[in-house]
C-alpha cells in the first residue's frame, strides 16, 4: 500500500477540521453572549447571589458590556442594588466604566436619584460626568417643536437629476435625491393621489409625527413639501440599506440565512429601541406594521 494519502481523504480530513473549528466558534460566541446576557439580567433582578455564582465561574464578566456598553455596575447603579453593586465591586468592576452615552454607574444613580448607592459609588472613588440620565429615563425631554417654516423644504431645492426608486408603496415612491448638496431619500405621492383628501390628511399626520421624533433608532426627518404638489417628505438617506445589495433585513435573511447570535441581539436592540421611543410619552404612537422590511 502507498504511504501517501489520496487527496480525497485528505480533503475530507481538512474539511472535517474547519467544519469543527467553525462550530467550536459558534459555540463559543453563542456562550458568550449568553454569558452577557445572563449576568446582566441577574445585575437588573437584584439577584446578587447569582451574579457572585457567574463571576466565580468567569470573573472577566464583572467588565461585560451590552451594545450600549453598559456594564452590570451600570444597571445595579441606576436601580439602586446595593448588595449587587458590592459584589461587582469587590469582584473589580471598573466604577467609572463609561458607556456610548459616556455615563458612569454614578452619573445614573444620580439621575435615578439613588442615594445610597451615590454615597457607595462615591466611597470607592466614582465620578460623576457624562449626561446624567441615558435612555433609561422614563419621561425624556421632548424636542422643540419647530415651526413649519424651519421644515417646509423648497421643491426647487431638491435635485433629482441622478434619482432612483428605492421604494414603492400604495400611495407613493420613495425616491434617493440630493437637497442641498447632501442625498436624501423623498417619499413622493403619486400625482394621481395628490388630491385625495384621504391620502392628504395621512400625509399630514405622518409629517406632523415625525416632527416630534428624535432618536438614533428612528429615520431622521429633515422637512417636507406641503404647500405644493406632488406632496413629499424628506428623510436622511440610509447608506446600509439603500445602497446594499441585499436591499432590506427580509431579502438579507432570505440571501444569508440565519444571523449571528450577537448580530442578532444588535439588530434586536436597535429595533427595540426605536419601539420604545415611539411607544413613550409623548408620542404614544403603535407601529402596527413591525417586520423584516
Amino acid at each position: 500500500m502507498s504511504s501517501e494519502t489520496p487527496s480525497s481523504v485528505a480533503d475530507t480530513s481538512t474539511a472535517g477540521i474547519s467544519s469543527s473549528s467553525s462550530t467550536a466558534g459558534k459555540q463559543k460566541e453563542k456562550a458568550r453572549v449568553s454569558r452577557t446576557s445572563l449576568i446582566l439580567w441577574h445585575a437588573h433582578q437584584n439577584d446578587a447571589a447569582a451574579v457572585r455564582k457567574l463571576l466565580e465561574e468567569d470573573p472577566s464578566l464583572v467588565s461585560a458590556r451590552d451594545y450600549d456598553k453598559r456594564t452590570p455596575l451600570h444597571v445595579a447603579s441606576l436601580h439602586g442594588w446595593i448588595d449587587v453593586a458590592k459584589c461587582l465591586i469587590e469582584f473589580g468592576a471598573d466604577v467609572n466604566a463609561q458607556d456610548r452615552w459616556k455615563n458612569t454607574p454614578l452619573a445614573d444613580a444620580e439621575g435615578a436619584k439613588k442615594h445610597s448607592m451615590i454615597e457607595l459609588l462615591k466611597s470607592y472613588g466614582g465620578l460623576s460626568y457624562g449626561q446624567n440620565g441615558s435612555h433609561f429615563e422614563p419621561k425624556p425631554v421632548p424636542p422643540p417643536q419647530p415651526n413649519k417654516c424651519d421644515w417646509e423644504i423648497e421643491p426647487s431645492e431638491l435635485d433629482f437629476s441622478n434619482s432612483n426608486i428605492i421604494g414603492k408603496g400604495s400611495f407613493g415612491e420613495i425616491l434617493k435625491a440630493s437637497w442641498r448638496g447632501t442625498p436624501v431619500a423623498v417619499k413622493r405621492i403619486l400625482p394621481s393621489l395628490s388630491d385625495d383628501r384621504l391620502v392628504i390628511q395621512d400625509f399630514r399626520h405622518e409629517v406632523n409625527l415625525l416632527v416630534k421624533l428624535r432618536h438614533p433608532n428612528i429615520v431622521q426627518f429633515l422637512g417636507a413639501v406641503t404647500q405644493r404638489k406632488p406632496l413629499m417628505l424628506i428623510t436622511e438617506y440610509l447608506r446600509g440599506v439603500y445602497d446594499s445589495i441585499s436591499g432590506d433585513l427580509h431579502q438579507y435573511l432570505k440571501e444569508k440565512g440565519a444571523l449571528s447570535p450577537s448580530t442578532a441581539i444588535n439588530f434586536a436592540l436597535d429595533i427595540a429601541r426605536g419601539m420604545a421611543c415611539l411607544h413613550n410619552e409623548p408620542n404614544v404612537i403603535v407601529h402596527r406594521d413591525l417586520k423584516p422590511r
